[in-house]
């Protein structure tokens, strides 16, 4: 078992959670929308590019051998 077992699902998890905090801060809107929602969307797009960070990580560690 190695760490990408670990971090690939973590990374995955993570950008869900932040998407779903995003859209909820966008949809709710007034004052909680207008100060939260465009910092979690750029949050989210900062977590997309980690997990395929990861991901590319994943699939050169697993062919490389």
């Amino acid at each position: 078992m190695d760490i990408f077992s670990f971090l690939i699902p973590a990374a995955l998890a993570a950008v869900t959670i932040v998407l779903a905090f995003g859209i909820y801060a966008l949809f709710r809107g007034g004052d909680f929308g207008r100060s939260y929602s465009n910092k979690l969307m750029r949050l989210r797009v900062l977590m997309q590019f980690i997990a395929v960070v990861i991901l590319v990580a994943a699939f050169w560690w697993r062919t490389r051998a």
